[in-house]
């Protein structure tokens, strides 16, 4: 089994980290800056930066501030939120971001996949998928954008596939139903994606406890096959820590990045 990753979410609205339940509620919670700095220094082995009010807004991304945490940490970095154009990806890469998620706009424009793919290379484009329960779906889960605000009619396992025939390079896949609850990913979801698109899937929404990721990560027959699994709520306030998460890993029988 290759090696797995742990990648902390900073959810950013008007400059500061911000955390719902849902895609609801969100309280503010601290400085991106400061807290992707802590992050890196815990060994954290990404990071995801998404803007969650750009898309709803019509704006694009906050180059300042993803500067900003790009200048504290040496580690692949992630920014999603309010890109629509080649324009903005380059100047989001210039502004020291290695990948670009790209999630509503990649709905409403899926040539900016292709075109983002072959200006860029695949491995900076990915896609990110909110995805809810949907029993009229054919997959059982439908794709929402604009912050999980808005259904597209899109079935998730369709539109994965889709994406990455289009050129995404990864998939970042967040259950609503799970985003903020802490009771666990979304394993059912999660496994089919990971099984039906050769790119590596990020698990994303619902983890509570380092048995979470371990369920989640796992290529075992209940496991959800990710390669990877993204954290928000453990670290921000729960009272976990990077490195302790991958320690009970490994005990685990999960192998991670020390």
């Amino acid at each position: 089994m290759l090696k797995k990753r742990i990648i902390v979410c900073l959810d950013v609205k008007d400059g500061r980290t911000t955390k719902g339940v849902k895609f609801q509620n969100n309280v503010d919670i601290g400085d991106p800056v400061e807290m992707a700095a802590e992050y890196y220094a815990q060994g954290v082995d990404e990071l995801v930066f998404y803007d969650i009010m750009a898309s709803a807004r019509g704006r694009g991304p906050i180059l300042d501030l993803i500067s900003r945490v790009a200048e504290r940490v040496f580690i692949p970095f992630c920014v999603g939120g309010g890109i629509g154009s080649i324009e903005d990806i380059r100047s989001t890469i210039l502004a020291g971001a290695e990948k670009i998620s790209l999630n509503s706009q990649a709905v409403k424009n899926p040539s900016l996949i292709t075109e983002g793919a072959r200006v860029f290379g695949n491995q900076c484009i990915v896609l990110g998928m909110d995805a809810a329960r949907d029993a009229g779906a054919p997959s059982g889960y439908s794709v929402f954008i604009n912050g999980g605000r808005v259904a597209t009619g899109l079935d998730a396992l369709e539109w994965a596939k889709k994406a990455v025939s289009l050129g995404a390079g990864e998939i970042v896949l967040n259950s609503i139903d799970a985003d903020g609850v802490r009771n666990g990913f979304e394993i059912p979801l999660t496994r089919m994606i990971a099984e039906s698109v050769p790119v590596p899937v990020i698990a994303s929404g619902g983890g509570g406890t380092p048995q979470h990721l371990a369920d989640v990560l796992s290529d075992g027959p209940c496991g959800g096959m990710a390669d990877a699994a993204l954290v928000a709520s453990m670290v921000h306030s729960m009272g976990y820590t990077v490195g302790g998460i991958k320690e009970d890993l490994r005990a685990s029988g999960i192998p991670v990045r020390m």
